[in-house]
């Protein structure tokens, strides 16, 4: 969880672990009509999308991590 001057406390806590939540259950559900729709293309960057992202065993931490978020998710 991130922790940035100002945001401490639990119901900072609890709406980025609701945001983890709604990425993972989107992920599922773009993988599940990806098989019920041909043609389905999802509105998310490739880069974005949880599966490549998030899924990685040795996954994405430190400084890395607060890289991908402050800049390939949320450019300028």
């Amino acid at each position: 969880m991130r922790k940035d001057a100002g945001v401490d406390g639990d119901a900072q806590r609890l709406a980025q672990l609701g945001w983890m939540f709604f990425l993972k259950i989107f992920d599922d559900r773009e993988k599940e009509m990806e098989v019920l729709r041909d043609n389905y293309k999802s509105p998310l960057p490739n880069e974005l999308r949880w599966s490549n992202w998030a899924t990685d065993e040795e996954g994405i931490t430190g400084d890395a991590l607060l890289a991908f978020a402050n800049n390939a998710c949320c450019p300028g």
